[in-house]
């Protein structure tokens, strides 16, 4: 820019550079809500909520409680429940019937029914029945359910809970459930809570009914009879009527094992008490 300065008594020119730190734009003398070099103050946005999100929070709380009254279980207790309910089990007619099952790897950790001996009793040659194990593929809700000849085909993940491997001890795939010839006559289900209408409260990953959603809709195009949905619960478990809230994708089941007893809730389950 151009700058009239004064030298021994005369005017003269001289160009002078400003840097960016000298050069400096004078702010219009505007209101701050009207000023556009100002932060503009704005109210905040509102968050619309959902009836769903009640309802998660109501089975986070709910999750909350039943976990509490596990870990508070008697170990002795508890034990002689896992016995009562795998004996019950072992000595049913549906369960004895039943030429391919899947099931669940009980794991102590999270204070689950145990199976065990169930899982012992089925890999047994002369049982002749076929077993799928749940594999968790991911954090998305995937789980595939693998099938295993004996214990030692599973290993600890990376939340020390036993699963298949996806190989078998020959390096071939494991069958899929999903993908098998033929359908599974049950499924024994873990989860945190039930109910006598079949409500399940699980742990809020949705592996299972995620699973349970596809394999029923998979029974359907094959024109397969549904697999029954035979949960296992200790007595502390077991809730009133309507406690557990429920959402869309919840999947109902069949049927309770508890150290009480077989508990049938749905016409199937009906069926297949002697």
């Amino acid at each position: 820019m151009l700058r009239k300065v004064r030298s021994h008594g005369s005017v003269v020119q001289r160009v002078v550079m400003m840097t960016p730190r000298q050069c400096t734009i004078a702010k219009p003398q505007f209101p701050l809500a009207f000023s556009f070099f100002n932060t503009i103050v704005r109210p905040p946005v509102a968050t619309m909520s959902t009836p769903d999100d009640g309802i998660f929070t109501q089975k986070r709380v709910l999750r909350s409680k039943v976990k509490k009254d596990l870990r508070s279980m008697d170990p002795v207790l508890r034990s002689q429940q896992d016995d009562a309910i795998q004996n019950l089990i072992l000595e049913a007619p549906w369960f004895k019937s039943c030429k391919r099952l899947c099931a669940y790897i009980s794991c102590s950790a999270l204070r689950e029914v145990d199976t065990s001996k169930v899982l012992h009793n089925v890999l047994q040659k002369e049982t002749a029945k076929i077993l799928y194990v749940p594999r968790v593929e991911d954090k998305n809700c995937h789980m595939r359910m693998l099938n295993i000849s004996r214990m030692d085909d599973l290993i600890a993940n990376s939340m020390n809970i036993l699963e298949p491997a996806p190989l078998d001890a020959h390096g071939n795939p494991r069958q899929d459930v999903m993908l098998a010839d033929e359908p599974i006559d049950l499924l024994l289900l873990p989860g945190l809570a039930f109910d006598k209408t079949g409500r399940r409260l699980g742990r809020g990953g949705g592996y299972y009914d995620t699973f349970l959603s596809k394999y029923q809709e998979l029974a359907r195009q094959r024109n397969w009879k549904q697999p029954l949905l035979i949960a296992l619960s200790y007595s502390v478990q077991i809730l009133e009527d309507g406690v557990i809230p429920l959402t869309p994708s919840d999947v109902f089941i069949d049927a309770l094992v508890s150290p009480s007893g077989f508990i049938p809730i749905t016409s199937a389950a009906q069926e297949i008490i002697p």
